[in-house]
């Protein structure tokens, strides 16, 4: 252990060292100073929908265009996520207001959809999409007012704001298509403070948005491209009628104003779109229960024990001792080789460096490096910590290996390195092949998953084999007592005992510490929202360490004491349970929270729910699995055998 923590100190000693260059700044997200009339090129990053999970490129949909498309350079998380940024036409400069302007085309020649264009808008109207800009790397929002309490309504006419993420394509009335082709831009700046002789420099601290729609005889447009929009009780929305074709304008108008935010908290409204105190509730909520079961466990289960080994220690009662049941009694064969040794030291292995990269990602991300603002870090950190861990996973993989009585540690490294990632390789290659025939940008490009499958057999293969090597070599783990030639006859064990219980027994705890925190992680996959809550879900974490150890040894605890030795894959299984709710929950989120009626999304929802319910029983099982057997080394080593 000790060359673990040597290890994990130098890389968050790097990660710390890499904190303090920027000053305060995130890496690589260094504020930008505009002057007045600078150009604030507004990007377009997707169209997203949380009925169908299948982000579409902006040009997917018949927008204006500017003269050259141009695609920026993206990481791997980005490329994962389906963004797709591209520059878009609108000309907006700081500082400068715009009452209303032309896109595209000129005034007197509007926009001509075909009954195809005009059909795929509708359907998008219909599927509830939502297109996402940015400017200045700010994601674009829609404010949404409403009154928080119904009898203060007349006292004061406060209003709760809260701001939703990007903009609707349209709406529906009727059975009717409406799509919102004007664009009120509202931009946030700050001033920042200069020396008298020097000229003001502006950051953009929010950036708004108020699309409408506003009928082509309604727009009254002139030669120079400007138009007048209507009054805005009399005007009438756009329809695009899907079976012909449908004219239109696409116009924008900009409006800039001064903001008292500051540069560093400009992420801030995007960030407090929940109720946070729900949060607070849940996390006091789940520490008290665990912590006050942890201590009931642990005092029931050290007095026990305590009581079991002076009893099975007492000279003068051995024989006593003997006729009686207990733990003491299955010595001879606790560490006889499970079946399959090979397949449970591989998982374990991808346990191990599941629960490396989870701990260095959260805690990473919990001092603020992996904020939303750095686009797709967060997925390109964990893909590359998850490559970099292999190390870890194969020196315990190779060592429990050696433990076990295994001999062929070629076959067991490339198990290690090949059994999980296979696993989630080919599940993901089946649903981007979903996704490629819808023609989504969610679809992981070609030339990513050779990249992808390079990295597996370039990267993280050579590093298994590496750690299996050296785990393999190392001493085995010390057993306290030695394995009989005969195995003993197991008794008939009660219901209870049974596998299926202890899975639904054991699972309540971890699950219960986690499950507000797992509904908000929900939210952020399937609905768009932003994910930021690292300190949080890094205390979850500890407790779901915490809980999933306790609850692994009081089961291998009771199994012993029912003269079970068979605990090894048990252990590994039972200790997993909490995966077996966490997938109930995402049959329960998919019923009542998400709106997703057609095959492919169903399919996609519980494509990487499955992957998510894998990853998270192959962590807990580990976790688990690890705390029962120190636990079990440790009370054999502490009663004295003939």
């Amino acid at each position: 252990f000790s060359f673990l923590q040597e290890r994990l100190r130098y890389v968050l000693g790097l990660l710390l060292l890499l904190h303090g260059t920027d000053s305060f700044y995130v890496p690589g997200v260094a504020p930008i100073n505009f002057h007045r009339n600078d150009p604030v090129e507004i990007k377009a990053v997707k169209l997203t929908s949380s009925r169908t999970q299948l982000p579409y490129e902006y040009y997917s949909l018949p927008f204006c265009q500017p003269s050259k498309i141009t695609y920026k350079a993206e990481n791997l998380g980005e490329v994962l996520r389906g963004d797709r940024i591209v520059n878009t036409p609108f000309q907006v400069s700081m500082n400068v207001e715009k009452k209303c302007e032309v896109l595209c085309n000129f005034p007197n020649k509007p926009v001509t959809l075909t009954v195809e264009q005009s059909k795929l808008i509708a359907e998008r109207i219909r599927e509830d999409y939502y297109v996402h800009l940015i400017a200045d790397n700010l994601p674009v929002a829609t404010r949404l007012e409403f009154y928080s309490n119904r009898e203060e309504e007349e006292k004061k006419k406060e209003k709760d704001v809260q701001f939703e993420h990007g903009y609707r394509l349209g709406f529906m009335d009727n059975n009717k298509f409406y799509l919102h082709n004007h664009l009120s831009f509202i931009l946030y700046y700050h001033r920042e403070d200069v020396e008298e002789s020097q000229e003001h420099t502006y950051r953009v601290v929010r950036f708004e948005v108020i699309p409408q729609s506003i009928k082509l005889e309604d727009l009254k447009a002139d030669e120079k491209s400007m138009c007048t929009l209507p009054e805005a009780t009399g005007s009438a929305p756009q329809e695009i009628d899907p079976t012909k074709e449908n004219q239109l304008l696409f116009t924008y108008s900009v409006h800039w104003e001064e903001s008292d935010i500051k540069w560093a908290s400009r992420w801030d409204t995007y960030l407090t779109m929940s109720d946070v105190q729900i949060h607070w509730f849940s996390i006091i909520n789940s520490v008290v229960v665990v912590f006050f079961l942890s201590g009931i466990l642990s005092m029931i289960i050290i007095r026990t024990l305590r009581k079991d080994i002076a009893n099975y220690n007492k000279e003068d009662d051995i024989e006593d001792t003997m006729e009686e049941s207990g733990w003491k009694l299955v010595h001879g064969d606790v560490f006889r080789p499970p079946q399959y040794p090979m397949i449970l030291s591989s998982l374990l292995g991808s346990g191990i460096q599941l629960f490396c990269m989870i701990l260095i990602v959260i805690f990473v991300a919990m001092l603020g490096m992996l904020s939303p603002s750095s686009r797709g870090a967060l997925m390109t950190t964990a893909c590359f910590l998850f490559m970099f861990m292999g190390v870890f996973g194969g020196f315990f993989a190779g060592r429990l290996y050696r433990t076990l009585k295994g001999h062929r540690w070629k076959k067991g490294a490339f198990c290690t390195a090949t059994l999980y990632p296979g696993v989630v390789f080919g599940i993901c290659f089946v649903l981007n092949c979903f996704i490629w025939g819808k023609h989504s940008s969610g679809a992981v490009p070609f030339p990513t998953m050779v990249a992808l499958l390079c990295m597996w057999f370039g990267i993280s293969l050579p590093l298994v084999y590496l750690g299996y090597y050296f785990g393999f070599r190392k001493q085995p783990y010390d057993n306290p007592v030695r394995t009989n030639q005969i195995p003993r006859q197991i008794p008939e064990q009660r219901w209870y005992m049974n596998k299926f219980v202890g899975i639904l027994m054991a699972g309540i705890l971890p699950f219960g510490a986690m499950f507000i925190e797992l509904f908000f992680i929900f939210s952020a996959i399937w609905e768009n929202q932003f994910y930021y809550l690292f300190g949080f879900l890094f205390l979850v974490f500890i407790i779901l360490v915490v809980s999933c150890s306790q609850i692994s040894i009081v089961m291998v605890y009771f199994q012993l004491c029912a003269e079970d030795y068979r605990w090894w894959w048990r252990t590994f299984l039972v200790s997993g349970g909490s995966a077996f709710y966490v997938l109930i929950y995402a049959v329960f989120y998919f019923v009542n929270k998400l709106d997703i009626v057609e095959f492919i999304p169903s399919l996609l929802y519980f494509g990487y729910t499955a992957l998510m319910v894998l990853s998270f029983w192959l962590l807990t099982g580990t976790i688990g699995f690890y705390a029962a057997y120190m636990f079990v080394r440790k009370i054999y080593a502490a009663v004295k055998i003939d």
